[in-house]
């Protein structure tokens, strides 16, 4: 369903998520660590996410990423899923097709149109925030 990228980016974000609210900074390491992914396709995802003003990366030897304290609440995984793999997922014909529409349907149309409208609506109401605190409960987990 997700890109490889996404589901990593997904992962990434609710690890520094996590971390970001014990006022934490993380290295690309410990993202890469905590998410089972090599460190250079997670150093391409998490420049994604700081380019898409999902994540803050600062330098130097205090440095790290994070998520600002004033974001934390609202981020949605809607917005990761965006900024990694584009809004394909809430439009696109769940068989391909591109002239996919109400007009001229495929023949899944009209039951992908509910999947996608019931999973662009989970998606734009889970916070990162409320799994980043199920992480931290142990109440779910990022590594197989």
């Amino acid at each position: 369903m997700f890109s490889k990228a996404c589901e990593y980016g997904i992962r990434a974000t609710i690890y520094i998520t996590e971390q970001s609210l014990f006022s934490k900074k993380v290295s690309l390491k410990d993202v890469a660590n905590a998410i089972e992914s090599p460190e250079a396709y997670t150093s391409k995802i998490l420049q994604q996410l700081v380019k898409n003003n999902i994540i803050q990366s600062e330098k130097g030897p205090h440095g790290g990423f994070t998520i600002p304290e004033k974001e934390i609440k609202s981020l949605t995984i809607s917005q990761i899923v965006v900024a990694i793999d584009g809004d394909q997922i809430f439009n696109g014909c769940g068989l391909g097709l591109k002239q996919c529409n109400e007009r001229k349907p495929c023949p899944v149309h009209n039951q992908f149109k509910l999947i996608r409208g019931n999973l662009k609506m989970m998606l734009e109401s889970t916070t990162i925030h409320s799994l980043a605190l199920q992480l931290h409960q142990g109440f779910s987990f990022l590594k197989s």
